[in-house]
C-alpha cells in the first residue's frame, strides 16, 4: 500500500519561496564578499546558512523538501539573511504551520484607503472584520446601528465574543439564536483550515469557558459557508429594521472581509439615516444615554456604570430627524455625563472622541 504524504505540497512549497528570495539578492547585499561569476543569481546557499547560523547540510535539505521541523528561532534566523517582511516572514511561518504564525488579519495594520470605501459607503452600513469575527474598522452608519461595539475598544471588538458574554438588552439583533447559530457554523467551517492554530485553539477555549451557551453551539459541528442574507436589528430607539447582508474578500490583509448591509426598504433606509443624524450630533454614547441603554456587559463592569433595561419605547414616539424637539427622560444624563467622561479619557481608533461629543 502507498502512503499519501498530506504534507508534500506545503515543504514544495516552502522549498520554492526559500530558493526565490534567495535568488533575488546578491552577496554584497547580505553583506558577505563576491567570490567570483556564479551560474546561478543570488546567494549561496551556504552564505545564507553561514549568516543564519545553520549547516549547510541542514539547510540545502530545507531547500530540497524533506521532512523537517525547524523551531521559531530558526526560522527568525533564516528569515534575517534573506531580509524578509513581515508579510514574507508570516508567510514562511505558516509554511511550515509554526506556532508563531498569525491566526488573524487584526495583527496586520488596516490601510488608511480602507477608513476612505467605508466612509464612502455611508448611508450604508458597512465593516470590515476578520474570519474569525474580529471588527478592524467600520463607518458611522455601523456605528449608529450598533453604539455598543462602535465604543469598545479595539482589543474587545469580536462580534461573536460580545454577543456570547453580554447582556441581550445591549445587542441589536432580533432573531439572535438563529443569527449566532449561523454565525458559529460558519466559524467551524474557518476552523477546519486551522485546526493546529494555537491562536485560534485558545480564542474557542477562552470564549467557550466564558460561554456555556457557545461551547454547547460549538459542540454540535454544526458548519456553513458565507451567502447573502437578511438580518434584522432593533435600534436603539426600539425599532426593528431589515437590512440585507452581503460579504466581499479583501486584499488588504488575508483572511478579511468587507460587510455591506443594504436597507430592504425606502422606509428602513430612512431609519438608518435619522441614526446617522444622531449619531453625528450626540456620538455612539450619546445615542445608547439618550435611550436609557448600557454599554456592553464588560463596559459597565469596567467602569462601574449603573444598568438598567431599556424603557419601552412611547406608543406616541416616532422617528425624528436631526433638530427636530424631542423629550428626554431626565435620568439619562447623569449616565451621558458618565460616557462623556470615559469618552474623554479614552484612546480610540479613530475620532471617537468627536463622535461621543466631548
Amino acid at each position: 500500500m502507498t502512503l499519501i504524504d498530506s504534507n508534500a505540497p506545503r515543504r514544495t512549497e516552502l522549498a520554492a519561496f526559500l530558493r526565490a528570495r534567495r535568488e533575488r539578492l546578491t552577496p554584497e547585499e547580505a553583506g558577505l564578499p563576491n567570490r567570483g561569476r556564479r551560474r546561478t543569481p543570488g546567494l549561496r546557499r551556504e552564505g545564507v546558512a553561514e549568516l543564519a547560523g545553520v549547516g549547510v547540510v541542514w539547510y540545502t535539505g530545507l531547500e530540497q523538501g524533506p521532512p523537517v521541523n525547524p523551531s521559531v528561532q530558526v526560522l527568525d534566523a533564516i528569515a534575517r539573511p534573506l531580509r524578509l517582511d513581515s508579510t514574507e516572514h508570516n508567510h514562511l511561518y505558516r509554511l511550515v504551520e509554526s506556532p508563531r504564525a498569525p491566526s488573524s488579519a487584526s495583527t496586520y495594520p488596516q490601510p488608511a484607503e480602507n477608513q476612505v470605501i467605508l466612509d464612502a459607503l455611508t448611508p450604508l452600513p458597512a465593516t470590515i472584520t476578520t474570519i474569525r469575527y474580529d471588527v478592524l474598522a467600520f463607518n458611522e452608519a455601523y456605528a449608529a446601528l450598533d453604539p455598543a461595539m462602535a465604543l469598545l475598544p479595539d482589543s474587545e471588538r469580536d462580534v461573536l465574543w460580545h454577543l456570547f458574554t453580554t447582556d441581550e438588552h445591549v445587542q441589536p439583533l432580533v432573531d439572535r439564536e438563529r443569527e449566532v447559530s449561523f454565525m458559529v457554523a460558519q466559524l467551524r467551517a474557518e476552523f477546519g483550515h486551522r485546526a493546529n492554530a494555537p491562536h485560534w485553539t485558545e480564542f474557542l477555549r477562552r470564549l467557550s469557558a466564558a460561554s456555556p451557551r457557545f461551547a454547547a453551539m460549538w459542540a454540535r459541528q454544526e458548519v456553513a459557508w458565507p451567502t447573502p442574507r437578511s438580518k434584522s436589528f432593533f435600534t436603539v430607539d426600539g425599532d426593528r429594521i431589515t437590512v440585507n447582508a452581503s460579504s466581499f474578500a479583501t486584499a488588504s490583509a488575508p483572511d478579511t472581509k468587507l460587510w455591506i448591509y443594504t436597507p430592504d426598504s425606502p422606509a428602513t433606509a430612512r431609519l438608518i439615516e435619522d441614526l446617522i443624524d444622531r449619531c453625528r450630533q450626540r456620538g455612539p454614547a450619546g445615542m445608547l444615554a439618550d435611550c436609557g441603554t448600557v454599554v456592553a456587559g464588560e463596559m459597565s463592569r469596567e467602569f462601574g456604570l449603573s444598568r438598567s433595561r431599556p424603557r419601552p419605547r412611547p406608543a406616541s414616539a416616532g422617528t425624528h430627524r436631526a433638530g427636530d424637539a424631542v423629550q428626554r427622560p431626565a435620568a439619562a444624563a447623569p449616565y451621558g455625563s458618565q460616557l462623556a467622561s470615559i469618552c474623554s479619557s479614552a484612546s480610540w481608533s479613530w475620532p471617537m472622541k468627536a463622535s461621543c461629543g466631548v
